[in-house]
């Protein structure tokens, strides 16, 4: 791993794969009965939420309007 992609993570929190937001997603519906979207904005709303988890639960938002939309 190179230094620049170390601290691109570091400052950005780096790719979320598809694997962290499938288990997102599962563990979101799980907390808030079922409903991912609604349970991923009210966790956003958490002003203590790291960078990582906010990158996470955006990617989670993100591919779940993807599947509706479809």
């Amino acid at each position: 791993m190179t230094l620049f992609k170390t601290l691109k993570d570091a400052l950005f929190g780096g790719a979320v794969s598809d694997r962290e937001i499938r288990a997102e997603t599962w563990a979101l519906g799980g907390r808030h009965a079922g409903e991912v979207v609604r349970g991923a904005r009210a966790e956003l709303a958490d002003s203590r939420l790291s960078p990582r988890r906010a990158l996470l639960l955006r990617a989670v938002i993100r591919s779940q309007e993807r599947a509706t939309a479809r």
